[in-house]
Parts: C-alpha cells; sequence; structure tokens
C-alpha cells in the first residue's frame, strides 16, 4: 500500500535531527580477515546504469556469482527487487526515482563498508541521482565504479523480455526512460559495456578485467578463471637482428630432440613464470620443495624481476634443465667465466640463446632418487638421465622463432595463449582437460561426458581441453601420429563432441615418474585456462623393471594432485573405472553389486584384440578409430615378424 503521495521527497534530507553516528569497534580490515578466502578490505559498489533492458542484470548476476565461487563476498542490488520490499512505497516520478536510487546507494553503502562487493543495477536515469549515489560512498571513502550499459534503443526494444516497451509505445504505459521519459547517459563512465555488440561472457569479462585493475579482485583469485599469467620466452623483432648478428661468434651447445621439446614448453609458456632452463637455485627449489619460491639468479640476491615475482610458492614438481657434457662445458668457459651468450643448435639450426647462463654440477642419482623414488637404469627416463651430460647449463633464454617439427601435426601444437583465445571466443567459461599418451576408448569418453554434465550445473559452456602429451614417450607407446588419427576419429563419430572439444597436442616429453609428474601436468594446464583437471588411474605410471607390478600405487596421482601444495585451486575429478557392461552392450562406471555384469579389457588385452584383427564388444570403441588402432598393431606384428625371419 502507497504511503500517501511522494510531492516533497526532497524533505527527506532534512527530516532527521538530534542523532549522532555512532562508531564501531571494530574496523573494515578487522572485517575483512572474517569474510570471504582472500586477505584485505574488497568492499565497493559497482554501479551499472543504462535502458531497461540493456544488461545490467545479466551482467551483473553472472559477475556475483563468478565473484562469490573465487571466494570474493558479493551481493547483486536489481530495481525490481528492491521495489518489492525497501521501495515497494516508490513509483517512478522523478522525485520518487530519486528516493529509489537514494535508498539504494545508502544500503550499497552500508554492505560495502562491511566488505561486500555491491553489484547495484539500477535504470537510475538522471546524472544528479547517480551523482549523489557516488557522493554517498565518497563521503564514508568507499571506492565507487559507474558502469554504463550502452546498449543503444533499438536493440533493448528488440529484446524487451518485460513487454514495457510494447506498453510504453502504445501509451499503455507512461513515463518510461528512453520512450517519453528521458535517459541522461554518463559522460564519464568508470567502465563501458557495449552489451549490443558484445556477447555476455565478453562483458563479464571486462567487468573482471576492471575489478582487477581497481585490486578488488585479487591476482590469485582472477587466475582461477582466467589462468596465471603467460611468459612466452620468443626474442622481440627488434632486438632479433641484433642477436643474429652475433650469432656466428657464439659457443653452441647442440640440443638433442628431447632437449627441443623443452624448450618448446619454456617458449610457449606452459611453464610460467620460468624464464628458462633451470638455473640451481630453481633447480634445487624444486628438487627438494617441488615448488618455485622465487625467481633470483643466486642464492645471495635480495631482490627479482618485480615484473615476474612470486607471491607465493609455484608448483613445480620436476626439473627443467638443459644437461650438457665435459667438452661442452669447456667450450662454454672463458677462462672461469662462462659466455654470456651461447646458442643452442638443434640439426644446424640455432633456435635459441642462453643469457646470462650458470652451470653446475647434475648430481644424477640424487636426482633419480628423489624425482622417481627408485634408482634403476631399466625404467627408460632414469636410463636417458644417467647417459645424459654430468653438468646442467641454466640462464635466461630468448627463442628466436615458434618451434616447429613438420610432421602434419603442427597446426595442432597450439601454445596456452592460442587456447585461451580459442576457449574466449567460443564464450567458454570452464575448461577441463584430460591429459592421456594412450587411444581413447569409450570409458575415457564416459569420464569425459559425466564431468562436462557436472559442470553444466554451475556453468553455461564448459569445454574440454583433449591434451595428449607429444613430446617423448618409450618405444612400445602408441606414436604420437596414430594417436591423433584416432582422436580424430573418436570426434568424427560423435563420441565426443566437437562443439566443445578442442584438441591439442601438449609439447612436454614423458617421464614416466608417477604422482610427482602428474603435478607438472596439471600445473603446466593451468597456463591454457583449465580449472578442472580429470586424474587418470595410474597416471604417468609404468610397470616396476623388476616385478611388472605397478611402480607407484595407482590411486595415488590422484591423492597427492588433491592435496598439492600450489594448486588447490583446481578442481581435481578423480577416475571412475569403467568396464564393458553385457548387459547394455556399452562402456559404464563398473558396478561392484552386479560385478559379474561387467567385462574388463585391459590394454594388454586390448593390443592382442588390435594385432590379431579381432573385433571388441560393440560399444568398446568407435569402429573408426578401432580400425585405425588395429591397423597399426598389425603393422607392427608384420615388421616384427619379418626382423625375426
Amino acid at each position: 500500500m502507497r504511503i500517501g503521495p511522494f510531492l516533497d521527497l526532497q524533505d527527506y534530507e532534512i527530516g532527521a535531527t538530534n542523532v549522532t553516528f555512532q562508531q564501531h569497534k571494530i574496523g573494515r580490515e578487522e572485517r575483512a580477515r572474517v569474510l570471504g578466502r582472500h586477505n584485505g578490505f574488497r568492499g565497493c559498489t559497482i554501479w551499472f546504469t543504462g535502458l531497461s533492458g540493456a544488461g545490467k542484470t545479466t551482467v551483473a548476476f553472472a559477475v556475483e556469482k563468478i565473484l562469490t565461487q573465487l571466494g570474493i563476498p558479493a551481493y547483486a542490488l536489481d530495481g525490481d527487487n528492491v521495489r518489492h520490499g525497501l521501495c515497494k512505497n516508490l513509483g517512478f516520478s522523478k522525485e520518487e526515482r530519486r528516493e529509489n536510487i537514494r535508498r539504494v546507494a545508502e544500503v550499497a553503502k552500508l554492505f560495502a563498508d562491511m566488505g561486500i562487493v555491491v553489484l547495484a543495477s539500477f535504470i537510475s536515469p538522471y546524472k544528479c541521482d547517480r551523482d549523489d549515489a557516488r557522493s554517498i560512498h565518497n563521503q564514508d571513502n568507499l571506492a565507487f565504479f559507474e558502469v554504463y550499459v550502452n546498449t543503444p534503443l533499438r536493440i533493448c526494444e528488440l529484446r524487451d523480455p518485460k513487454n514495457l516497451y510494447k506498453k510504453a509505445r502504445s501509451g499503455e504505459l507512461k513515463g518510461f526512460t528512453g520512450i517519453d521519459s528521458v535517459y541522461e547517459a554518463p559522460e564519464k563512465p568508470d567502465l563501458i559495456l557495449e552489451s549490443g555488440v558484445e556477447s555476455e561472457a565478453e562483458s563479464v569479462r571486462k567487468v573482471l578485467d576492471f575489478l582487477l585493475q581497481k585490486n578488488v579482485l585479487p591476482v590469485k583469485a582472477y587466475q582461477q578463471i582466467s589462468g596465471p599469467p603467460i611468459r612466452e620466452l620468443y626474442v622481440d623483432e627488434e632486438s632479433k637482428d641484433k642477436l643474429l648478428e652475433r650469432m656466428n661468434s657464439l659457443p653452441r651447445v647442440h640440443l638433442t630432440k628431447i632437449d627441443l621439446e623443452w624448450l618448446q614448453v619454456l617458449a610457449e609458456g606452459w611453464a610460467s613464470p620460468l624464464p628458462g632452463f633451470m638455473r640451481e637455485r630453481q633447480y634445487l627449489q624444486c628438487l627438494h620443495h617441488g615448488l618455485l619460491l622465487d625467481l633470483k639468479k643466486n642464492p645471495e640476491d635480495t631482490e627479482e624481476d618485480s615484473l615476474w615475482s612470486l607471491n607465493e610458492p609455484l608448483n613445480q614438481s620436476i626439473p627443467i634443465v638443459l644437461p650438457i657434457n665435459d667438452d661442452t662445458k669447456i667450450k662454454l668457459m672463458d677462462g672461469h667465466s662462462i659466455s654470456p651468450e651461447i646458442a643452442l643448435v638443434y640439426n644446424n639450426d640455432v633456435v635459441a640463446v642462453v643469457m646470462d647462463g650458470e652451470i653446475f654440477e647434475h648430481r644424477k642419482e640424487e636426482r633419480i632418487a628423489r624425482q622417481f623414488g627408485i634408482i634403476d637404469p631399466r625404467h627408460p627416463a632414469i636410463k636417458r638421465i644417467l647417459e645424459s651430460g654430468d653438468w646442467l647449463l641454466g640462464g635466461d633464454v630468448q627463442v628466436l622463432k615458434r618451434i616447429q617439427y613438420n610432421d602434419g601435426l603442427d597446426c595442432y601444437r597450439m601454445s596456452p595463449l592460442e587456447l585461451r583465445n580459442i576457449f574466449a571466443k567460443a564464450n567458454c567459461d570452464a575448461v577441463f582437460a584430460f591429459q592421456l599418451r594412450n587411444p581413447i576408448h569409450n570409458g575415457h569418453a564416459l569420464l569425459m561426458q559425466n564431468t562436462r554434465e557436472q559442470l553444466l550445473t554451475k556453468y553455461k559452456n564448459p569445454m574440454l581441453l583433449l591434451h595428449p602429451l607429444g613430446g617423448w614417450t618409450k618405444e612400445d607407446d602408441v606414436p604420437l601420429d596414430v594417436r591423433m588419427r584416432q582422436y580424430d576419429a573418436v570426434l568424427a563419430e560423435g563420441i565426443l563432441d566437437p562443439e566443445w572439444t578442442v584438441l591439442a597436442i601438449f609439447p612436454s616429453p614423458m617421464l614416466y615418474a608417477g604422482p610427482t609428474e602428474v603435478q607438472w601436468h596439471a600445473r603446466a594446464r593451468l597456463a591454457a585456462g583449465v580449472s578442472t583437471y580429470i586424474v587418470g588411474r595410474d597416471p604417468a605410471g609404468i610397470q616396476h623393471p623388476e616385478t611388472g607390478n605397478y611402480l607407484y600405487d595407482p590411486t595415488h596421482g590422484s591423492k597427492v594432485l588433491s592435496m598439492a601444495p600450489g594448486l588447490l585451486d583446481l578442481n581435481i575429478v578423480p577416475f571412475r573405472i569403467a568396464a564393458y557392461d553385457k548387459t547394455k552392450g556399452k562402456m559404464a562406471f563398473f558396478d561392484p553389486s552386479r560385478s559379474d555384469d561387467f567385462k574388463f579389457i585391459s590394454g594388454t588385452k586390448m593390443r592382442s584384440y588390435a594385432r590379431n584383427g579381432i573385433e571388441p564388444p560393440e560399444g568398446f570403441m568407435a569402429p573408426k578409430a578401432w580400425k585405425i588402432l588395429s591397423s597399426y598393431y598389425q603393422e607392427m606384428a608384420m615388421k616384427q615378424t619379418e626382423n625375426n625371419q
């Protein structure tokens, strides 16, 4: 019920007398310590203004949801909602609109003072009212940001979700903003959203970027949705020509194929913020702590590059190093000093330069023991390390050009920044990744489909990064080119939907270091914007060289990831066992209560089927994908027979 006419609402300004403001006994910083997951006071008001139907509430509610998920206390005040309670006795005359905005601004100020990020979405057509709302906050030293949702009237009319424009045009609704009541557009808003041409995701991203710039959104929280900052190591064009002029006079280090793969990992930013192959300081941090603690060059350094300084330890479970032998070390030394610039060469082509390098001892047994938990040269990666040089070359790296292999697969080798752009253009709001080095059967696909279904309860468009490892693998693993053709077939047959799947190659070599290595696999994917990571059974595992059993407990990978330092914000999806359900004729999650209904097809059995031309049960694998795999194993069997004759 209306409380009477509001012809003199402006008199409210002088309505209260004999009142004294009471000071709180705690301050904003004290409240902030118990509010949200991040330290520091963040209370402020984001004031969305624009025509009805411009998209103010849509963006505000979306930002509210994201901030809440990130642990930032936020509350959206909507124009219609407050008129159901706080302002239910107000109409739409100019005076009543002014009182409406005043009340909302006072409430927003209280919320902001408490430490909440207030997202107020109100048409607020008059500049003087918005200025008053800002003044209410400024008087208490609270941040107020005006966001103009600049959507043209014609688009708002096309949207018209409540048929208000239709009623206003017909004369049924009087005093409607934009039709027969003026809207005074902001002259100098803090942020402009072009909702008529931007997608909702793009507008939301602009608001989040703005909040990051204004220190409302902490860097750590922002990285949960965008991934950490990417540090690519390519030389800039201005410096490249001068560097090339000096190239012939520089000492050289010849890289192996695996060295080149690690260089690609560094160059594209998968190991950000590492500036190159690890120096001894970072190597020791990694080896003994499983973390990067800083990027200082020497133990006695007191400062580091402020642009890439680490605010907190970063997970780094495996060392990224460049081994060299005695002869190479001698060539790099000029007396007691190392050459300030060193060319890195692959197949007689200079691919990068190490700047301000250092050489330190490669204590192989110590590295192997800590990294693998076993010292046995029958382990293929351990054998490779034992055969490598006795010294390690560390230092900042400048890469001359993009690393490519001209094997027909370079189109799949997308960098973190390229992948982020793909997901952004698709309006993806959550990325989940599946790391693999084996062919995909329908049980794998089931897990990926199930993960997306879970994410759809929180997000609008979660997308899968199907990310096979593309670096060195042991000899009996399926080669990369065969695997990529098999993955393409899985997508072509619709087992995984190409609309929400991005197939790309992860350039890292394989180590077979179990739970230690799986942390690296997960940490690197953060660079591509991944927020959810599916962990396989026995991830990065291998058979024990002596017994043939699991070298690592197959469940430890997911357990370690769930509590790994520096990865606590990554959502871990443990592998669920899938088997062939004979009653349904397809792969399904194993149900122990009816175990007799399931048939387990191990990797050994699958390879036996493929070599001998035996078709697996229908529903185990996409037919075209199976044909590719079967052809490969039959070809390998024929070659082995020929070699034995």
